[in-house]
């Protein structure tokens, strides 16, 4: 399997800013690294069910990073990144 590619959505770069940087610093060294080499499975990766079915997530501490997945053009969506209070609603 190729290493996929990472695209963050506009809705994603709006978070990032106001975001802490250190938090956008572990998810662009410790994540995207991860997401690149195998999107589909890992231990803070869950596939999502119901209204959000077809999207991915993962779990950095009290935060939940949403992505999709686009096997076709081999890239890797980071949709949103949300508290995990607030994250599912």
């Amino acid at each position: 399997m190729s290493d996929f590619q990472i695209a963050e959505s506009k809705t994603f770069e709006k978070v990032k800013k106001k975001i802490d940087p250190q938090l956008y610093t572990k998810i662009k060294n410790i994540v995207y690294p991860q997401l690149k080499s195998n999107p589909y499975f890992g231990t803070n990766i869950k596939k999502l069910k119901g209204d959000f079915n077809g999207y991915y997530r993962y779990r950095v501490g009290s935060y939940r990073l949403f992505y999709l997945i686009e096997n076709e053009k081999v890239i890797v969506v980071i949709v949103d990144l949300k508290h995990r209070q607030n994250a599912y609603r």
